[in-house]
């Protein structure tokens, strides 16, 4: 009979960190579908030979996330972070702006904000002569619908994608104004691209020669 192994138990050879590597085509083989791995550390390369054209970019795509998992959306977060120190009125071309109130749960009461909505970030201030946001919600990945809440037939009903970050419930003075909102909230956020498509669109540049 032959011999039965257990490969879930088997222990890796060794180990790569990729964070901060640098992963591309490779043609110094002569071969297709190779790409290179350089990690940060070392000097060591790595020449890797998928099977396929579509394997290679599964691959790609795989070791793109694992090289930049905390720097993606830098330049992102920098400009909010900018965005929130200034007064709502020098925010430029925003998505929407005015009034809502937000409940706060804490106090079970709705709170009104002066709010501005600009590139899927909703920045909430006191006031509209306020210096700076007091407050912001990062809207990546929410989904935005109408909604009632307690005693109101209309609020805007913002849900996280995942259940470890908030719902927040929003509403304006009237449900006409509610539907702007909710309008302009969802192309907001649509206008960042999800990761793998933005993974998708580079590896679709890639030299017409490695494609299948």
């Amino acid at each position: 009979m032959p011999e039965i192994t257990d490969e879930g138990r088997r222990r890796a050879l060794s180990s790569v960190k990729l964070e901060g590597a640098d992963v591309g085509l490779d043609d110094s083989l002569g071969k297709p579908f190779v790409f290179r791995c350089h990690p940060l550390s070392g000097q060591r390369i790595y020449l890797l030979c998928a099977t396929s054209n579509q394997d290679m970019k599964r691959w790609l795509e795989a070791m793109e996330r694992a090289i930049h998992p905390i720097t993606q959306n830098h330049v992102w977060v920098d400009v909010t972070r900018h965005n929130s120190n200034l007064p709502p009125l020098a925010v430029k071309n925003p998505d929407c702006l005015g009034l809502l109130n937000k409940m706060d749960k804490s106090r079970d009461a709705w709170v009104q904000h002066y709010c501005i909505l600009k590139d899927g970030c909703l920045y909430l201030y006191s006031g509209i002569r306020a210096t700076h946001a007091h407050g912001g919600i990062y809207l990546q990945g929410y989904m935005v619908r109408e909604q009632p809440y307690g005693s109101k037939k209309s609020t805007i009903e913002l849900r996280p994608p995942s259940d470890e970050f908030k719902t927040f419930y929003l509403c304006s003075d009237n449900s006409a104004e509610n539907k702007r909102w909710i309008m302009s909230l969802k192309a907001s956020i649509k206008k960042w691209l999800p990761l793998h498509q933005a993974l998708q669109d580079y590896v679709n540049r890639l030299p017409e020669e490695t494609r299948m």
